[in-house]
């Protein structure tokens, strides 16, 4: 990589942390708080995001090791528990192939070149901050802490040998972004060659295209995969409504399957305008050719509740809005928010139709959102027959609690009579 991008330091902080912070990192937990930590050292050397923490018990044995973050209350991402382990490039290479092993439907399959997926799923993966998505032949390295810029150019290697895969795109979160990015910015090619533009790749047998460079997240929302082939094999013969409906995902699938019209709403036109170009991709299939699909661009709130007072009546709708409990602060406003849209949902629900509505917030348990759904649905005078609870794909693992933030319910609906 041709940046300012600094190396490794090769500093490696003595740290202890209490009692509590040390039984969680031992039983799997990715992060040690800044109010974790009882000492660190050695304290004449400036601290720098990146650097290696190894943790001691109070033995002053070996506890743990990972990447020092002196900007954020997680001030230290796990790497490794156990015995001594060296984080170099072979340490790199092990994490991935092990995260590639986890993958197999899709690393063994006999399209891999041309699927998208998840290669690192962050903490899941024992890569805490750090994702990386592949696009069929692209790879988008997407970094939620500062801690990775020291290890990329031993990263970003292991990864291309790993995948046979040489182009690769960086995409930087919020907060990393706005501080010190060693002459880095979001949708940088880092490898290889990514001209801008839509990015093409399958999912099931549909195509798609992603705007990995300057897209929300890395390009497409890979997490909602298996839903939108459920989705899709829902859809035929009936009217469709897709509600944060991003960049067609579930539209494309719902026409796919044979779906009489889709309707996708979203506040954003351009991504709506996304949409419209991954459902043209599509249009040589018979059931997408014969699918009236139409946008509407607006706040979901306001959209469902004017096609409610128009009269408006759909089959299928679907409801996958961002997460709205981003602090455990938000969770009650959260809850609202979801009891709120099922009311909506409901009231442009055909009877008899089906309702599929997800939640993306972590801070939200599975338990509380479906029994908010049921419960908003029969204060609504509906009742709810569920087909289906689904969580995360297999790209997309679970490795401690706060890792499990998707879940989708499927209900069949009939008025409470």
């Amino acid at each position: 990589m041709t940046s300012g991008v600094p190396a490794p330091s090769g500093r490696r902080l003595a740290v202890r942390v209490t009692p509590d912070a040390l039984r969680q990192v031992r039983g799997g937990h990715p992060w040690v708080y800044a109010d974790s930590i009882t000492s660190i050292g050695p304290g004449d050397h400036p601290r720098a995001a990146g650097d290696l923490a190894v943790i001691f018990d109070r033995d002053r044995s070996f506890a743990a090791v990972g990447l020092y973050d002196p900007a954020s209350p997680i001030r230290i991402r796990i790497l490794h528990v156990g015995r001594p382990r060296q984080i170099d490039a072979d340490f790199w290479s092990t994490a991935v192939e092990a995260a590639r092993a986890v993958r197999r439907p899709f690393t063994e399959a006999g399209d891999a070149d041309e699927l998208a997926y998840r290669l690192v799923n962050g903490e899941n993966d024992r890569l805490p901050g750090l994702v990386v998505d592949r696009y069929a032949g692209v790879l988008v390295v997407k970094l939620y802490s500062a801690v990775w810029f020291p290890h990329l150019n031993d990263l970003v290697p292991v990864l291309c040998e790993a995948t046979g895969v040489s182009d690769v795109v960086l995409r930087l979160a919020r907060n990393v972004a706005a501080g010190d990015t060693y002459g880095l910015a979001d949708g940088d090619v880092i490898s290889g060659h990514v001209p801008d533009g839509p990015v093409r790749f399958r999912e099931g047998d549909l195509l798609f295209a992603a705007d990995v460079r300057h897209g929300q997240k890395t390009g497409h929302f890979l997490d909602q995969r298996a839903n939108r082939l459920i989705v899709g094999s829902m859809s035929s013969g009936r009217d469709v409504l897709d509600v944060f409906a991003s960049t067609g995902g579930f539209s494309v699938h719902a026409a796919a399957g044979g779906a009489r019209s889709v309707l996708a709403v979203d506040a954003s036109a351009p991504t709506l305008a996304g949409a419209a170009a991954n459902m043209a991709l599509n249009a040589d299939r018979p059931e997408v050719a014969a699918c009236r699909f139409t946008t509407r661009v607006g706040d979901a709130f306001e959209v469902l509740a004017d096609l409610d007072r128009t009269g408006e009546r759909y089959d299928l709708v679907v409801v996958d809005p961002p997460s709205f409990a981003q602090r455990r602060t938000d969770v009650a406003g959260a809850l609202r928010a979801y009891a709120r849209l099922t009311r909506l949902a409901l009231g442009v629900l055909r009877p008899g139709g089906a309702l599929v509505q997800a939640s993306c917030s972590s801070r939200v348990s599975r338990e509380d959102f479906f029994d908010t759904v049921t419960t908003a649905a029969a204060a609504a005078g509906h009742r709810l027959h569920e087909i289906l609870r689904s969580g995360h794909d297999v790209d997309h693992p679970v490795g401690f609690p706060e890792g499990e933030y998707l879940k989708a319910g499927f209900w069949s609906v009939e008025p409470d009579r």
